[in-house]
């Protein structure tokens, strides 16, 4: 790529090599310039690792879920975080807003509850699928997707306020 500089600069003016040959400070910055202009061109991307645009719905029970929190924990990467909206729709977000998730299969937390006072809140999906391990919960994350569907179930049960004593 310097080289390249180089050339591009010799083909302007011919000239251009009897400053290197005569003029350290020159040589000395011009060099600095072009190597500069070589990294910034080699560098395009914000040093974080691909992202992969991804949205999609959470059911329970084939209901929507419009409240909390979706996860997707990838085992080597910030983990990507998506707020339930209305029809269950979330999309994912890592570093920045909506900027996605790391491609690869990872393991997914749904975190359902809503602050009802200081002393309660309510949840709206079991309490097990906040915990990645204990949730089975897997996404496979290939391509951009707007349509990735999880979906849960209260196996029998239904939402539930979890109140807390006072300390």
């Amino acid at each position: 790529m310097l080289s390249l500089l180089i050339l591009n600069l010799y083909l302007v003016d011919p000239s251009i090599h009897l400053l290197f040959l005569h003029c350290p400070v020159m040589r000395q910055n011009t060099l600095l310039l072009m190597l500069g202009i070589a990294m910034t061109g080699a560098g395009c991307t914000d040093g974080r690792p691909e992202r992969i645009p991804v949205s999609g719905q959470v059911l329970i029970d084939g209901q929507p879920l419009e409240h909390g929190f979706v996860q997707v924990i990838p085992a080597n990467d910030r983990a990507a975080t998506g707020k339930l909206g209305p029809n269950g729709r979330f999309q994912l977000t890592t570093f920045e807003a909506n900027d996605g998730c790391v491609p690869g299969t990872h393991p997914v937390a749904v975190i359902a509850n809503e602050s009802i006072d200081a002393r309660s809140q309510r949840w709206h999906a079991p309490k097990s699928y906040m915990n990645p391990d204990v949730s089975q919960l897997v996404v496979d994350v290939k391509e951009a997707t707007d349509s990735l569907k999880i979906e849960l179930t209260w196996d029998g049960e239904k939402s539930f306020v979890e109140r807390f004593d006072a300390e």
